[in-house]
């Protein structure tokens, strides 16, 4: 696993042995980074279920100001930090070693009415877990975490369908790869 592209290009990614993560492919990483590269440059970005924080990484490398990377398993905490360390990065990464809607709710009562909020969030629970796309996308279609315009973009298996809306969040696009797709939400003004 490498990074695609920008200042960290080429740079190799430690990963875990076995299944005990499935990271997302490098080609649809550069797929996802193809669609949101017009605005990832000083963005703020949420990485969660962030695994080997390929996803922020690569937010990380194009330009992204901030990532805050999610993750509740120890061995996965660990590799983050170390990947975040083989490249030198010591700014602008937050590793949050607690769950998805623990982590989003402390970057809530953390957000200050004046603050714009994240740009991006990806999401990319392990697969059989269903049940955290529903919780994660119901909680962010009800909070104000994303800055107006922000997407959030879910990563999920082909054949699994999600929600077209979820509270404020409304699906404007899926995008299909091998057996693999993204799905990007919007929130809409309520």
């Amino acid at each position: 696993m490498r990074v695609i592209a920008g200042t960290y290009k080429s740079r190799i990614l430690k990963s875990l042995k076995g299944l005990a993560l499935r990271p997302t492919s490098d080609r649809l990483r550069e797929t996802l980074f193809n669609v949101l590269a017009p605005n990832i440059s000083g963005s703020r970005f949420v990485d969660l279920f962030a695994g080997t924080g390929a996803i922020g990484i690569e937010a990380l490398s194009r330009g992204a100001s901030e990532v805050v990377f999610i993750e509740n398993q120890g061995p996965a905490v660990t590799l983050i930090r170390r990947n975040l360390e083989s490249l030198g990065i010591n700014s602008g990464a937050t590793v949050l070693p607690v769950d998805a809607l623990r982590g989003l709710a402390t970057l809530t009562s953390q957000k200050r009415r004046s603050a714009p909020g994240y740009n991006f969030i990806f999401l990319d629970p392990p697969y059989a877990a269903a049940e955290d796309y529903s919780r994660v996308l119901e909680f962010l279609g009800s909070t104000e975490l994303l800055a107006p315009g922000g997407m959030v973009i879910a990563e999920h298996r082909r054949n699994f369908d999600l929600s077209e809306a979820v509270g404020a969040l409304r699906r404007l696009r899926v995008l299909k790869q091998g057996d693999a797709a993204l799905s990007f939400y919007r929130r809409q003004p309520l």
